[in-house]
């Protein structure tokens, strides 16, 4: 899970893998493959490193 940040400043943590696309229009805004829309304060690229940085924790741990 990753944890991101609402337009209200409220935490949610949320599964990347879900994630289907990413948009900065100029909020940044992440769409999940179910439709559901999440709008954050994170940046486009902030959100990928977390997702990358996740990612790169779950493959250390199985090794």
């Amino acid at each position: 899970m990753i944890v991101v940040t609402r337009l209200n400043d409220s935490h949610f943590a949320i599964n990347p893998d879900l994630i289907e696309r990413i948009t900065a229009n100029p909020d940044t805004t992440l769409i999940m493959v179910d439709g559901a829309k999440y709008i954050v304060t994170e940046t486009m690229c902030e959100v990928i490193d977390r997702i990358s940085r996740y990612r790169a924790t779950v493959i250390a741990l199985t090794h």
